[in-house]
Order: structure tokens, then C-alpha cells, then sequence
């Protein structure tokens, strides 16, 4: 259960941008930067809300998950990305594919949290 989860909250995200409100246009994003990530895409699922709502996106990975959040009236994204270590360290394809996701919305601020998750407790 040993596995790594980062956020990123991005704020002054460049605007106007196809990737805030166009499902289809995130999901390419999002499958691309996880198959150069080296992680595989299982499943996937991408809403947008109504009138000028944002989307948001989860690609399920045999890894574990991405989840993308847009908020275009804001300017913002939310990203999370979950690896599970099980079998090999996904340690630098979870980075890796953070990384390519936050260079795509451009954003003037990021707000980035690391998360160790399931280690044992003695």
C-alpha cells in the first residue's frame, strides 16, 4: 500500500485556454502526459459543467489515479496525482506527469503538497 500523493493547487492559469472548458481537449492532454509519464491509463472520465463551468477529469491508472479540476472564472486548477509503489517505485512517473500538467496551464502560482502515504506504523 506503500504509495506517493501530490497536489498542486495552480493559480493565474494562462486564460482563455481550450483546456479549462473543453473535455476533450484535457482528456488528450491527460492521456498524453501519462503515457510519457511511463504510467498506464486504464479508465477514464471528463465532465464539463454548465454555462462557463470548468471540467473536471479523472483518469484511472493501473498505478492508481489523476484527477484535474478546472475552474476557468478563476483562472485556477487543482491537480492530484496517486501512485501506488507496489512492484516497482512510481516515485519519478508521478513527478514526471505532475510536472507536464502543471507546464500546460501555465500558471503565475502553484501551491504543491507531497503526501507519503501508507506507511507502517509501529
Amino acid at each position: 500500500m506503500n504509495g506517493l500523493h501530490l497536489t498542486a493547487d495552480l493559480s493565474g492559469c494562462r486564460s482563455g485556454d481550450s483546456l479549462h472548458t473543453d473535455p476533450e481537449a484535457l482528456r488528450h492532454l491527460c492521456l498524453k502526459a501519462v503515457a510519457a509519464s511511463g504510467l498506464q491509463a486504464v479508465g477514464q472520465l471528463f465532465h464539463r459543467f454548465p454555462a462557463a463551468g470548468g471540467v473536471t477529469g479523472v483518469v484511472l491508472l493501473a498505478e492508481s489515479h489523476l484527477a484535474v479540476h478546472t475552474w476557468p472564472e478563476l483562472a485556477a486548477v487543482t491537480l492530484d496525482v496517486y501512485v501506488c509503489n507496489l512492484g516497482r517505485d512510481n516515485t519519478a512517473a508521478a513527478e514526471t506527469l505532475m510536472a507536464a500538467l502543471v507546464a500546460a496551464f501555465e500558471p503565475a502560482a502553484v501551491q504543491r503538497q507531497v503526501l507519503h502515504r501508507g506507511q507502517a506504523v509501529g
